[in-house]
């Protein structure tokens, strides 16, 4: 079955673009996804794997989605940095979903 894509929450104000913010970007963004990670934990949205951002190379950035429910498979589309978006990612399967949150992880274990 193919993944259902959601807008983030609006009650959830995404961090400020302003030029002099733009040296604490990864702080701020990381705090936003920490705070939508609890709103939809709140919400009753628990599991394996909920919570966790999967990330998609777009040109010169990256679609990133945070996962919402693995079943049936939703993802909140983070309009971050770009906003870019993964073409494909209505096609994504709960076992695809789980491929690249595997390859990230290594990713991150070689480059930290």
């Amino acid at each position: 079955m193919s993944a259902k894509i959601y807008q983030a929450p609006t009650e959830l104000a995404l961090p400020n673009t302003n030029p002099q913010y733009l040296n604490e970007w990864e702080k701020l963004e990381s705090q936003y996804k920490a705070d939508l990670k609890k709103y939809i934990m709140s919400m009753g949205y628990k599991g394996k794997n909920v919570g966790e951002v999967i990330r998609f190379r777009v040109a010169d950035g990256y679609a990133e989605y945070m996962i919402l429910s693995m079943r049936p498979l939703g993802l909140i589309h983070l309009n971050l940095s770009d906003g870019y978006q993964y073409p494909h990612i209505h096609l994504m399967t709960a076992k695809e979903v789980n491929k690249q949150l595997e390859v990230q992880k290594k990713m991150e274990e070689l480059f930290g």
